[in-house]
């Protein structure tokens, strides 16, 4: 393993069956498939000895492969449900690359529903990854609009805060958003870590975490229709912009 110069592969996660966006990584989106912007953003960022697509879908292999992506195997069934946790098909799909001969220093997970990440979003987060000493895995994270200070949980017909601190004169549910602590949110745009997390501890983030503040809309992320509809409103204004799609 060289620390200097680490090996990284991206992994992009996308099986069939998507229900609050039916075929949502490869619906089309401004001419393309979804997945397609992932697949291109990873290619241009010049950073990955490989782009694999784990899918337990022979139609989204093929798509994937248009773009320029590799699906040498697909993801078993029983690890592509709606419950499958990311480590399974993680733990899977490390293992079965390495029995092929195939072993990476690092991993990154590219999910298609980050339409508006770019390769510089990518080079950005590798190149503050490599740079942190003593670190597990890099999550993208961007700064809450709805603060848990602020967020209740119901029991019957009583609530209490979810964060129940703060001075007794002065919760935080009572506090305005400025006074409350910086909390920031996860998003799904990018995650990389070193490979050992997965062999040695089966997990994808191992223990310690370093934050890589996204940035515009770089962590959005399409889930519902919603969202899917601002997309496309992004696009059309010219406020958001995607990766420049080639096929091979």
């Amino acid at each position: 393993m060289s620390k200097e110069n680490p090996s990284i592969i991206a992994l992009i996660p996308a099986r069939a069956g998507s229900k609050r966006v039916q075929g949502k990584n490869i619906r089309p989106l401004a001419g393309h498939p979804l997945i397609a912007y992932t697949v291109c953003a990873a290619k241009q960022s010049g950073i990955f000895s490989d782009i694999f697509v784990s899918t337990d879908s022979e139609e989204y292999a093929n798509i994937a492969r248009a773009y320029g992506a590799e699906a040498p195997f697909l993801r078993p069934a029983e690890i592509a449900g709606d419950l499958a946790l990311d480590i399974e098909w993680l733990d899977f799909t490390l293992h079965k690359l390495k029995e092929m001969g195939r072993e990476y220093d690092c991993f990154s997970i590219l999910r298609p529903t980050s339409p508006f990440r770019l390769p510089s979003t990518i080079q950005r987060a590798w190149n503050a990854f490599k740079a942190e000493e003593g670190v597990d895995s890099l999550r993208a994270v961007e700064k809450v609009k709805e603060h848990p200070g602020k967020m209740w949980v119901i029991r019957g017909k009583r609530m209490t805060p979810l964060l129940p601190f703060g001075p007794k004169e002065q919760p935080w549910h009572s506090t305005p958003y400025q006074g409350l602590p910086e909390v920031y949110s996860q998003n799904a745009s990018l995650e990389i870590a070193w490979s050992h997390v997965v062999f040695d501890g089966r997990t994808i983030a191992g223990e310690v975490v370093m934050p890589f503040l996204s940035e515009g809309y770089e962590g959005f992320d399409v889930n519902h229709p919603y969202d899917w509809d601002l997309a496309e409103r992004l696009i059309a204004s010219g406020e958001a912009q995607l990766p420049k799609v080639e096929t091979i």
